[in-house]
């Protein structure tokens, strides 16, 4: 009798791990089982982007447990990369290289049985010197430097380094979203060209006809990096996803 019992505990062991092996596939965080599928990637396989662009990890539920997740991401080059992570809410996760990416390599992201590839450029790096008027771009050890003009008293341009967000051929620029009201003396609305986002809340390298005479001699502007217009075009055309543009004095 005992024979027979033993018999059946073990079909029904069998039957039951069978039964979890089919079931929904689980990625483990950490050594901690956790069910948090990752819904995408960015950059997602295959794209080519600039070195100092983050890797954005979406998980298709709630993360609980932020650390084991982090935990549970391999961004690698021929070496694990090192970065930081930031969440923009409960289900997305920003990180960001320390220091700059390797260039001109492919950068493997895997997150559980989820991985994607992507590669960097050459590097290109954008400079601007607010003091100086300028802003040089730099592509494959190669600079360009043309005039420009910042943010004047009031409306200063940040320092910092920035990656490359967004890139728009038109643009309408509009005062409001930066507070100005329409009524203000300062208030406007234009239609822009060849926009290069830096940051969301509203700075662009842009073509500025209007300014070119200020551009190289005086920060006029309410924020943005003002160029020439075919200086702002060939910015817009060589500049990439990523790359990162340093602001300062």
């Amino acid at each position: 009798m005992r024979h027979v019992i033993q018999h059946l505990f073990l079909a029904i062991l069998v039957v039951a791990l069978g039964a979890f092996a089919s079931g929904p596939a689980t990625a483990t965080l950490a050594g901690t089982p956790h069910t948090n599928s990752v819904e995408s990637i960015g950059p997602s396989n295959g794209n080519v982007v600039g070195v100092a662009h983050p890797v954005t990890i979406r998980f298709g539920e709630a993360v609980a447990d932020r650390a084991a997740a982090e935990r549970a991401v391999d961004i690698r080059a021929t070496q694990p990369l090192n970065g930081t992570f930031a969440w923009t809410n409960d289900r997305e996760a920003v990180w960001t290289p320390t220091g700059f990416l390797p260039a001109n390599s492919r950068i493997t992201v895997g997150v559980g049985n989820t991985r994607t590839e992507f590669n960097t450029n050459a590097g290109v790096f954008g400079d601007g010197n607010m003091s100086d008027h300028t802003f040089t771009l730099t592509v494959g050890g190669i600079p360009r430097t043309m005039p420009a003009s910042y943010g004047k008293p009031g409306f200063q341009t940040p320092s910092g380094t920035f990656p490359v967000l967004e890139k728009d051929e038109a643009v309408v620029f509009d005062s409001r979203t930066i507070g100005i009201p329409l009524s203000s003396p300062e208030g406007y609305v234009i239609n822009g060209e060849w926009a290069v986002r830096l940051t969301w809340g509203g700075v662009y390298i842009h073509s500025a006809p209007w300014s070119v005479g200020d551009q190289g001699n005086a920060n006029v502007s309410h924020g943005c990096i003002n160029l020439a217009p075919e200086n702002a075009e060939w910015v817009f055309h060589t500049i990439s996803h990523g790359d990162p543009v340093t602001l300062h004095w």
